[in-house]
C-alpha cells in the first residue's frame, strides 16, 4: 500500500498512511486513555443496533433491498486501522463507516468479496448527541442513512436528499 495524503494535519487531524507508525499509533494510543462515557442501558449496543436497523427499513424500497446483505456492525470506537483508513488521528472523530465496494463499482467478477459493512461507533456517538443535544434515534438515523449512501456511490447532496426522504421517528 502506497502512500496517500488525506490533507493537511497543520489544519485538521487527518494524516498520511505513512504517519502511521511513525506518528499516528502512539497518538492514538495516547488519545485512548480517555475513559468512555458510561451511558444508560438505553444506548446499549444491541440499543444501537435496532436503531440501525430501524432506519434501514425505513428506507425507500428501491434502497433497502440493496442492502440486504451489508452488515451493520456496532463498536465501541474505531480501530487504528480504521481511523487511518480515513486519515483521522483521534478515535472520537469517526462516528460510522462503510467498508466495502460501492455498488457503481461492483462487478459480476467480484463474487466471493467480504459483504459490505456499515460500523457505528458507539462512544463518539454518544459523545455527539451529549455535545448538540440531537437525539438518539435521529444521530443513528443520520449516520446509517450517509454511510449507506457511500454504498450506492453517492455524493454529500445526494446523501443530503436520502435522509430528507426518509420518515423522521420523531415526527
Amino acid at each position: 500500500m502506497g502512500s496517500r495524503a488525506m490533507g493537511s494535519r497543520q489544519n485538521d487531524s487527518r494524516v498520511t498512511t505513512d504517519d502511521c507508525e511513525r506518528r499516528v499509533l502512539p497518538h492514538i494510543m495516547m488519545r485512548d486513555m480517555v475513559p468512555p462515557f458510561a451511558p444508560p442501558a438505553r444506548y446499549s449496543p444491541e440499543a444501537f443496533e435496532l436503531a440501525a436497523r430501524a432506519a434501514m427499513d425505513r428506507l425507500p424500497p428501491e434502497f433497502r433491498e440493496q442492502l440486504h446483505n451489508v452488515v451493520i456492525r456496532i463498536e465501541e470506537f474505531a480501530s487504528a486501522e480504521q481511523l487511518i483508513s480515513v486519515g483521522l488521528a483521534s478515535r472520537w472523530d469517526l462516528s460510522g463507516l462503510y467498508e466495502g465496494i460501492p455498488l457503481t463499482e461492483q462487478s459480476s467478477w467480484s463474487s466471493g468479496d467480504m459483504p459490505s459493512m456499515i460500523s457505528l461507533f458507539r462512544q463518539p456517538l454518544l459523545l455527539e448527541m451529549r455535545e448538540t443535544g440531537v437525539s438518539f434515534e435521529e444521530l443513528v438515523r443520520h449516520v446509517v442513512i450517509h454511510e449507506a449512501g457511500h454504498h450506492f456511490g453517492f455524493s454529500d447532496d445526494d446523501m443530503h436528499a436520502l435522509e430528507d426522504s426518509v420518515d423522521d421517528p420523531s415526527n
